[in-house]
């Protein structure tokens, strides 16, 4: 099993479960995580961050969901093969959704939510 360096920030204002999906799907899809790669298990994510055992599988999940990882009884949790992934495209689309449903949610026009982007990608 790599090992797989993950951070929560409890001030962040971001759920755990969402911050440990977006780093292990950034180290998927960046090819940090070649295919094959073990995760850590979900009891073992859970005690390192002291999270219920359900809201790590929760991240599994959504990850499983974007065919990013597959989990099977003997193997656990591993990274998929790049064919069954989602292309860069589809992902950044995706967030990007993500990113406007919660930028309307908090009254930001459109040009502050750019603004908020383009500062995040700069810096």
């Amino acid at each position: 099993m790599t090992d797989v360096r993950i951070v929560v920030d409890a001030d962040s204002g971001v759920p755990p479960w969402r911050q440990i999906y977006y780093q292990i799907e950034r180290m998927i899809v960046g090819g940090v995580l070649a295919p094959g790669t073990r995760l850590p298990s979900i009891r073992q994510l859970a005690r390192d961050f002291g999270l219920a055992a359900g809201t790590v599988a929760r991240v599994y999940q959504e990850l499983e969901a974007m065919t990013l990882v597959a989990t099977s009884r003997s193997q656990g949790t591993v990274v998929a093969e790049p064919a069954s992934r989602p292309d860069r495209d589809l992902l950044l689309r995706t967030e990007a959704a993500r990113f406007a449903a919660f930028a309307k949610d908090l009254g930001a026009g459109v040009d502050a939510a750019l603004d908020a982007v383009r500062d995040a990608y700069s810096g």
